[in-house]
């Protein structure tokens, strides 16, 4: 059945709550390929236990409703959906070990036209369980390939926002390379995400894939401790937003290169594959504190 957009709005999303502990910061790390030095201080920042700090880029995976557009309800071709854009607001420090609280709500839908797809906007709010104080809001752009031209059959299309700003065509101010690693998508799943698309050479080649690809938030986690490591002297409390658009996909093993153009505390970044020489996150913005 085509997509309702009441029931969308009105999607019953119950709060979600989530405890996790060290063990768990630890494992995130790890998944973003942290580690690689063990002897180097600010990567043993959020890889061991004493004095450990939470990556902000966590957040996106705490309190998570799960593969929602699934269920059949919705009405969405949940086989055509991907993953278009990605925004975190961090407004407090994310800490190495809570419970928390995840409250979805989608929050605008609007149709790019019959054929031509339609885009979802979602928003989470992430709340401290024991304090209520707000942590983070995740924002995410769904496209829904099979699932334009709602607007014709009589149903409200919301104004899509502003386009994320281009980016800049000067040359970075700086450069961060980071080799991921062949099982990063293997280790990555494990915080949450156990899409075969990322595990199994069959699913993915049935995708079109050569290989199973890298998770895109993995991709959106490499490039904010790539931010948090070359402008934030390696503290992650310094990083107080992220926004990107998912380009390409990256696969396990490949360079991430971060070009990142700063203007106080205003930041602009692309990431591409090295070996392949293709942008996979684009049109990439962060602000610093």
């Amino acid at each position: 059945m085509p997509i309702d957009v009441a029931t969308l709005k009105r999607w019953p999303f119950e709060p979600l709550t989530q405890a996790y502990t060290h063990r768990d910061t630890i494992l995130y790390a790890l998944g973003l390929g942290l580690g690689q030095d063990p002897l180097d201080p600010v990567q043993l920042r959020y890889t061991y236990e004493d004095g450990l700090q939470a990556l902000p880029t966590m957040a996106v995976v705490l309190g998570s409703p799960g593969f929602f557009a699934k269920d059949p309800r919705t009405g969405i071709d949940w086989v055509k959906l991907l993953h278009g854009e990605q925004e975190l607001e961090l407004h407090a420090p994310l800490p190495a070990a809570a419970t928390v609280v995840g409250l979805t709500k989608v929050t605008r839908l609007v149709d790019k036209g019959a054929g031509k797809g339609a885009l979802m906007y979602s928003e989470r709010e992430i709340t401290d369980a024991a304090t209520g104080a707000r942590l983070a809001t995740s924002r995410s752009v769904s496209f829904m390939r099979g699932d334009g031209g709602f607007a014709a059959a009589g149903q409200p299309s919301d104004e899509a926002p502003p386009a994320r700003p281009a980016t800049p065509d000067t040359p970075p101010d700086t450069v961060f390379e980071w080799k991921t690693r062949p099982e990063a998508a293997l280790v990555y799943r494990l915080s949450g995400d156990y899409n075969p698309l990322h595990a199994d050479p069959k699913v993915a080649a049935a995708a079109g894939f050569k290989a199973p690809i890298l998770h895109g938030l993995c991709s959106f986690g490499v490039t904010g401790w790539a931010l948090v490591s070359a402008v934030c002297g390696g503290d992650a409390s310094r990083l107080k937003s992220i926004g990107t658009r998912f380009a390409a996909p990256v696969y396990p093993g490949e360079t991430l290169r971060v070009e990142i153009w700063r203007r106080g505390d205003a930041v602009q970044f692309r990431t591409r594959v090295v070996e392949r020489d293709i942008v996979v996150l684009s049109h990439g913005t962060a602000t610093l504190g």
